[in-house]
């Protein structure tokens, strides 16, 4: 192939990596990664936990525990904890928050079901969730995805104050979400593995939906701890033993290496500021949109 026409020589390389994607073993590959992360032998988890910082640029100041190698291994240090005023909440509660520091991937109406997910590229509540049934509650809603880099902080937090209605688990495979994944890939979202946690807020119905990725050795909850590994486990919907609440701002779960968070609302519930579009950077606490009481 020449090289002649650029443009056609990066779609060529685009869909190689695709194709090439589709073929790997990608469950091992973040089981691996999740055991590799555990690794408490100094000088291996040193190595790796400096690489990694200088490579990424990771920002520590607003670490709670600002040197690198006092990390014990590499998943606390992916994990870390902030500052306790590293990320003040925006005071009027009436505004959805960020939950998390990120990249706005796509953000906007909820149109007979379906949420964008890139130009070209889109699918269902139903298939997100795996619940026609509560897929209805968010029905001509809102939706906002959130792309979270390697660099970024990985922990998730509650935009509003809510109470857990169920959570449920959707097996798939593990495909990169970059950008270039979800321009490429139809249906990325939903063909990857995921944790949906459905909550009723003080405005109404929303919900969270943690969207394993490539390397994603692990995703939790605060409320049943770690949910994968193992990977590739029966789907299921399960409503919580005892009340879960969860303040805003407070965290709700968190990823072993970076992904893509989906924040749906229901109709009438929220109005996204107007400067938010697709490239956008967030962070968590900082405004998403307006809430307003569903009447």
């Amino acid at each position: 192939m020449t090289t002649d026409n650029p443009s056609k020589l990066r779609t060529f390389l685009d869909n190689c990596f695709i194709t090439f994607q589709s073929l790997l073993p990608t469950h091992f590959l973040s089981w691996l990664m999740f055991h590799i992360a555990q690794i408490k032998n100094e000088p291996f988890k040193n190595f790796l936990i400096s690489a990694f910082a200088k490579s990424y640029k990771v920002n520590m100041a607003d670490a709670e525990l600002e040197r690198t190698l006092s990390y014990p291994d590499f998943n606390s240090f992916f994990t870390r904890a902030l500052k306790p005023t590293a990320r003040p909440l925006d005071p009027d509660p009436a505004v959805l928050i960020s939950p998390v520091d990120g990249r706005v991937s796509e953000i906007g109406d909820i149109k007979n079901g379906a949420i964008i997910q890139a130009k070209g590229h889109d699918y269902t509540v139903t298939e997100l969730l795996g619940s026609p049934q509560t897929a209805k509650l968010f029905q001509n809603g809102k939706f906002c995805t959130l792309y979270l880099a390697p660099n970024n902080y990985h922990r998730i937090h509650m935009p509003a104050n809510g109470r857990l209605r169920e959570w449920g688990y959707q097996p798939g495979r593990l495909f990169s979400v970059s950008d270039l994944s979800a321009r490429k890939m139809s249906k990325l979202f939903v063909r990857n593995e995921r944790v949906c946690a459905v909550f009723e807020s003080d405005y109404g119905p929303m919900a969270m939906i943690l969207v394993g990725a490539l390397f994603v050795g692990s995703i939790e909850t605060t409320w049943t701890g770690k949910v994968t590994p193992p990977h590739g486990q029966k789907a299921g919907t399960y409503t919580p033993a005892s009340q879960v609440v969860i303040l805003r701002g407070r965290e709700m779960g968190r990823f072993n290496m970076g992904s893509t968070v989906i924040l749906l609302t229901a109709p009438r519930m929220v109005t996204w500021r107007p400067h938010l579009q697709a490239g956008k950077e967030v962070r968590m606490g900082l405004a998403l949109g307006t809430l307003s009481k569903i009447v």
